[in-house]
């Protein structure tokens, strides 16, 4: 399966710009069971047959380990957002840090990127033993992850329940700092990422692979809800690069409009039939 041509289009145009010897680093961020993990795939094959060597990282490689993260959860009693993986202060961020960096500037040699295994400790998930290795030099890199662009809100705007996890976005600046380009997947309405997760969570029982029930996604994903009604907006408002490209998703998570930022700073909205001014 092929990436939209205008998100490809995006992308190629980006890694194909005159730059210092160094990748383009291309974040893609959206909703758990959005699409995004297949979209970074299938977008590492196009720059694969355009002759670009690419690679794909996913915040989600960048967890804390399981005995870090009931550590942050003891310091934290009773807060259901910093209890298991998965908000901000959840993952090391300093780690990230050091292996994007690899990543967009070495020239040579094996870089080694950690992995996390969900399935460890009943599910709580742990760092793996062993680490993913990428060769360099590369052309392109993406970074995928839900909450990638999320930036702190004002305390006195922030809603209670994400107070503790919010102190830690800050932080997270130095991820966004390593970005050049910057892919949005965003859903129409928020009520349907509870359906993308469920959707997805049924097509891996049916592949025969470890799931979560309906209910148990449903559960998951309701958590995530008070984070994206409340950081999506200011991210769409304000993309954490100058290149951008926003991709709205529909009920059934299929792609039905995107808007790129111009070169005149002004954006294109981008349909089958072309672009016209936004």
């Amino acid at each position: 399966m092929q990436p939209p041509p205008p998100i490809t289009r995006f992308c190629l145009d980006g890694a194909r710009a005159p730059r210092a010897s160094r990748a383009h680093v291309i974040g893609v961020s959206g909703p758990q069971g959005g699409g995004k993990s297949t979209l970074t795939a299938q977008l590492v094959a196009a720059m694969g047959s355009a002759g670009l060597r690419a690679a794909t990282v996913s915040i989600d490689d960048f967890y804390l380990t399981r005995a870090e993260q009931r550590d942050l959860a003891a310091r934290h009693p009773g807060d259901r957002c910093l209890e298991h993986r998965g908000y901000p202060g959840t993952h090391d961020v300093e780690l990230g840090d050091r292996v994007l960096g690899a990543l967009a500037t070495q020239r040579r040699g094996a870089i080694a990127v950690p992995a996390y295994d969900k399935s460890a400790h009943g599910g709580r998930g742990d760092r793996a033993p062993t680490e993913v290795r990428l060769e360099a030099p590369l052309d392109v890199v993406f970074v995928e992850g839900w909450m990638l662009g999320f930036r702190p809100l004002p305390r006195a705007g922030c809603p209670p329940l994400l107070r503790a996890s919010n102190e830690h976005l800050a932080a997270y600046g130095r991820w966004h700092a390593h970005l050049d380009a910057f892919v949005h997947l965003v859903a129409g309405d928020p009520a349907w990422i509870v359906d993308y997760r469920v959707d997805a969570e049924r097509a891996r029982r049916a592949a025969g692979q470890p799931a979560l029930s309906d209910d148990e996604a449903r559960d998951y994903i309701e958590r995530f809800l008070p984070a994206y009604e409340a950081y999506v907006p200011p991210l769409v408002a304000a993309p954490p690069c100058a290149r951008w490209l926003r991709a709205t998703l529909g009920p059934d998570r299929a792609i039905v409009s995107i808007v790129q930022s111009g070169d005149d700073g002004v954006s294109d909205v981008v349909g089958a039939v072309g672009t016209r001014r936004a």
